[in-house]
């Protein structure tokens, strides 16, 4: 549960805090978010499977978020960031919606 209280944490920090993004990280930062989101529904997942591991949450979390960005970034270059970024959101989301599933069943069924 420590990933979904971090979660929590930066979430509200965010909302009270009022961050300004720079201009040049604007385009990176819906990826980013969605690519922290995965790493944190698995990590919670994890914990409900009994398999948690803190040094694979860390690693998964940091490679998602670097990963898309990179993604994202290399789309710009090619001139097709929009359609990278939205490649990258739907494979993401589906990963989210996975593991949504799964939570939901185990506490639901257990």
């Amino acid at each position: 549960m420590i990933p979904a209280i971090g979660l929590l944490i930066g979430l509200v920090v965010g909302v009270v805090l009022h961050p300004d993004v720079p201009l040049w990280l604007q385009p990176y930062l819906p990826v980013a978010v969605i690519a922290a989101l995965d790493a944190v529904f698995g990590a919670v997942r994890a914990v409900l499977d009994g398999i948690f591991n803190d040094k694979v949450f860390v690693i998964s979390f940091l490679s998602n978020v670097i990963v898309a960005a990179l993604i994202v970034f290399l789309g710009d270059q090619l001139g097709v960031g929009s359609q990278l970024s939205t490649a990258v959101v739907v494979v993401l989301g589906l990963r989210i919606f996975s593991n949504l599933a799964a939570i939901r069943r185990h506490i639901f069924h257990a």
